[in-house]
């Protein structure tokens, strides 16, 4: 053996540890998260309003206070794993339950109200966070949450902003307590004022803010309304695309004025995310039929438990010092939004005669 390839040899020895460490060292962190994971989706089935990946954030939370070895060193490289490459992975494995035909079908007849709801959700979310001072990322989550598919559009948003994971909590948490309300008060309102399953169905889907709850309120009222919304809240999931693509080059660009990199010679992934393209290419795959009907179920199972095990590292790296910091403002936000959304969702269905 030369001298050149004893030494490439003996390179690769000292990198394969190293490479080693690095995994071995997310591990133990992962593990606590997966934990975590697995007990916020048994409660989750038992208080489906709530939902696994809102009890995910709650229990790390909770444990990281109980528990402080949770909070050492060594586990903090696999909760910030969790909380960035599983997350990202959970939004392409989610796209394998978005069938394109569908969208098309659909998005022809709810587009108007569609769009308007989102337009309201992120001009209010822009309008309202500067007169209640919430900025930032928070108000970034808060309107991307309430105006797309709650938990996973401030999961795809998260994977690029990487926000503080105090403001991940109050997006979540405010997207929680208007779930909640959604599902107890949508279908009442929707009988008193007369709708017909496919109206009901049309609101749900444009007006609350994650599919769990799209499901629970849409379900109750009855009739077609729960297919009908179950599909308008699809196709709405699709607008996290461009929306996903316009944080993307927004962060590029604050991290290029801050010197931290060029624009010019940012890398693509920074610019179209690459857990994107995999969601476009399982959305695809699945249109085109290749992905068996049986497999769906499965596959959305495991998409939202990797969401839930994100937030509960997300959740286990959280400071209730930086929550309590601040205050009340973001929930006001939410609610004012929540309203908006829900009327404007109303208001178009009227002006369009879908109502």
């Amino acid at each position: 053996m030369t001298a050149d390839g004893a030494a490439f040899g003996r390179a690769r020895i000292a990198a394969a540890p190293d490479w080693l460490a690095k995994l071995g060292g997310k591990v133990p962190g992962l593990a606590v998260a997966v934990l975590i994971a697995a007990v916020a989706t048994a409660g989750g089935k038992l208080v489906p309003v709530v939902g696994g990946p809102v009890l995910a954030i709650l229990l790390g939370a909770l444990a990281g206070v109980a528990v402080p070895g949770l909070r050492a060193v060594g586990l903090s490289p696999g909760y910030a794993f969790a909380s960035r490459a599983v997350l990202q992975l959970s939004i392409v494995v989610l796209g394998t339950g978005l069938s394109l035909q569908q969208v098309v079908q659909v998005g022809g007849e709810s587009l108007p109200v569609m769009l308007g709801t989102l337009a309201v959700a992120l001009g209010g979310a822009w309008l309202l966070g500067r007169l209640l001072g919430v900025r930032g990322d928070t108000q970034t989550l808060i309107g991307v949450g309430t105006g797309i598919c709650g938990a996973s559009a401030i999961a795809a948003t998260s994977a690029v902003l990487k926000p503080k994971e105090a403001d991940v909590a109050y997006a979540l948490g405010t997207i929680f307590t208007f779930n909640v309300a959604a599902v107890l008060l949508f279908p009442p309102l929707g009988h008193l004022m007369g709708m017909s399953s496919h109206a009901f169905g049309l609101w749900a889907g444009t007006a609350v803010n994650d599919t769990s709850s799209v499901v629970a309120a849409s379900y109750a009222y009855g009739g077609d309304a729960g297919s009908y919304g179950i599909v308008v809240k699809l196709t709405r999931t699709l607008t996290l695309i461009p929306i996903v693509l316009v944080l993307a080059l927004l962060a590029a660009r604050r991290d290029a004025r801050s010197g931290r990199m060029s624009l010019r010679t940012l890398p693509w992934h920074r610019l179209v995310p690459p857990f994107l393209i995999g969601f476009l290419v399982a959305a695809g795959l699945d249109s085109a039929g290749l992905i068996p009907a049986s497999w769906h179920e499965p596959l959305s199972t495991a998409g939202t438990f990797m969401i839930t095990t994100a937030l509960a590292g997300i959740g286990l790296s959280l400071k209730p010092a930086d929550l309590r910091a601040a205050g009340h403002r973001p929930l006001l936000m939410g609610a004012l939004l929540w309203v908006a959304v829900a009327a404007s969702s109303l208001g178009l269905q009227a002006l369009t005669g879908a109502l």
